[in-house]
């Protein structure tokens, strides 16, 4: 069970743009990134909050800085760290799902090269991923882009 408060905050924010009032959910992202960016910043609540950013942008470039910003947390975050949070995913379980959305902006952009090997990554990293609900998410999303990349 998720006990970090940064967590459950960004886990509202997230929420709301699950309601469909996304302007909220960015407005709240963005006091969050302004509050848990400075200095020493922790690196699950970065990677956390600018993955779920990611999802609320209409704007592809947009999304692909965010979505970087997440992969940036995400080399510096350890399965200590997640599990002291209540998480119960390892670190290897966030890369397939990062990669992915990485694929995604990429191939939205036309660059298929730079998708193509976010695809690749992904793939590699699926292992990482358990039988369960999220795992088979992520692995239909990949089969969903694999088959949308030329």
């Amino acid at each position: 069970m998720i006990t970090d408060p940064v967590l459950l905050r960004i886990g509202a924010a997230a929420q709301l743009r699950h309601q469909g009032d996304t302007d909220a959910a960015i407005a709240a992202f963005t006091e969050l990134w302004h509050e848990i960016s400075e200095g020493d910043a922790d690196p699950l609540h970065l990677c956390t909050l600018a993955h779920s950013m990611a999802d609320a942008q209409d704007d592809v470039e947009q999304e692909l800085a965010w979505d970087l910003r997440a992969l940036a947390a995400a080399e510096r975050l350890t399965d200590e760290r997640m599990a002291a949070s209540g998480v119960e995913l390892s670190v290897a379980g966030l890369y397939p799902s990062l990669h992915l959305n990485l694929c995604e902006c990429y191939r939205k952009l036309g660059d298929l090269e730079r998708a193509r090997e976010h695809l690749r990554q992904a793939e590699e990293s699926v292992g990482a991923l358990g039988d369960d609900a999220y795992g088979q998410l992520i692995r239909d999303g990949l089969a969903k882009v694999a088959s949308q990349l030329p």
